[in-house]
């Protein structure tokens, strides 16, 4: 523990413990002064490299000697806690770095210091090159929530915190990396195209509603619309295995070839059943939109993400319903 003075600085005086606005102090008996015993303030870093793993440093002295933790250390006069992180991870680790944002701060009582104020910041890396200082025997990328013991609660808990801030742009991220190699499956817009084929009849119900009065399909105008909703219905129930991938991609394009085929032996012009596709792909997106009830950024994402799916899936739709035409024609 600290050691705690017991003569007054300014005077000389022995101290002596008084009630100070409601809690003991040490205060000297002569002048009056009173000596507040606050936490030490120390600031800490996380960093994280590309594959999301955290800095951390092996201590070298006590305390806790031989446990990994932040870089961190203690601010000194003249400088800001923000710069007292940064400075403290280029003696520690051996890189210079930005701040991002304000993680946490916690209070940690120690044996060795006494209380200490512990403000961890993120801090992205833009120079230098990771190595051990003079207080550190090693230093290490470590996945969060996969390192080892940590010398200092506090340290978790920044972990934990930083973790949970990142958490919905990393799963917005793997998403859409998913979405780019067209792996078809695990994607954010799942639970949304779930949903949709919940609400197929309704979905469909809308679609026939919209296509029996808009313009651009006329040839829909005053057909019984049993027939149609059946089609639009099976369509929509579809939808989320026909987004999957590849393994459905054959049964997308019967599907589409024979609706082609009985569209026009109905009498039906191709740009009006291209029209309806359009439509119905509307009537899909509203459907999901409504199941939105925030504007958060995954929340968002997820509409972008399924707007993208069924935009590459009703661009097949309609090339294998423009090509059943054309076989029907020939």
């Amino acid at each position: 523990m600290p050691v705690k003075p017991t003569h007054c600085s300014r005077c000389g005086q022995p101290l002596v413990t008084r009630d100070v606005h409601g809690r003991p102090r040490t205060v000297c008996g002569a002048c009056q002064t009173v000596y507040y015993q606050n936490p030490l303030p120390v600031a800490a870093a996380v960093v994280l490299n590309a594959r999301r793993e955290a800095l951390l440093v092996k201590r070298r002295r006590p305390p806790q000697q031989g446990m990994w933790c932040l870089p961190m250390g203690f601010a000194e006069l003249d400088e800001t806690i923000a710069d007292a992180a940064l400075r403290e991870l280029k003696e520690e680790a051996g890189i210079e770095g930005r701040v991002r944002r304000l993680l946490d701060a916690d209070s940690l009582p120690t044996d060795h210091y006494g209380d200490l104020l512990i403000v961890t910041f993120e801090i992205e890396k833009v120079g230098g090159q990771e190595q051990p200082g003079d207080d550190a025997e090693d230093v290490r990328y470590f996945p969060i929530g996969q390192h080892p013991p940590l010398a200092f609660s506090s340290n978790d808990k920044a972990l934990q915190v930083c973790a949970a801030v990142h958490q919905e742009g990393w799963q917005m991220l793997d998403s859409f990396e998913r979405l780019q190699r067209e792996e078809g499956k695990a994607l954010l817009s799942d639970d949304l195209v779930a949903l949709v084929q919940d609400r197929a009849p309704d979905v469909a119900r809308r679609w026939l509603a919209d296509v029996q009065s808009n313009p651009t399909t006329q040839s829909y105008h005053g057909v019984r619309g049993e027939q149609l909703l059946q089609r639009a219905s099976q369509a929509v129930s579809q939808f989320g295995r026909w987004l999957s991938g590849d393994e459905a991609a054959e049964e997308v394009k019967t599907f589409y070839r024979t609706l082609a085929r009985e569209r026009r032996g109905q009498g039906f012009r191709l740009h009006e059943v291209l029209s309806s596709l359009t439509l119905l792909k509307k009537h899909v997106w509203e459907a999901a939109r409504a199941q939105i009830a925030s504007e958060r950024a995954i929340d968002m994402y997820r509409l972008l993400e399924l707007n993208r799916r069924t935009a590459v899936f009703f661009d097949k739709a309609m090339y294998y319903t423009a090509r059943g035409f054309e076989a029907e024609g020939s």
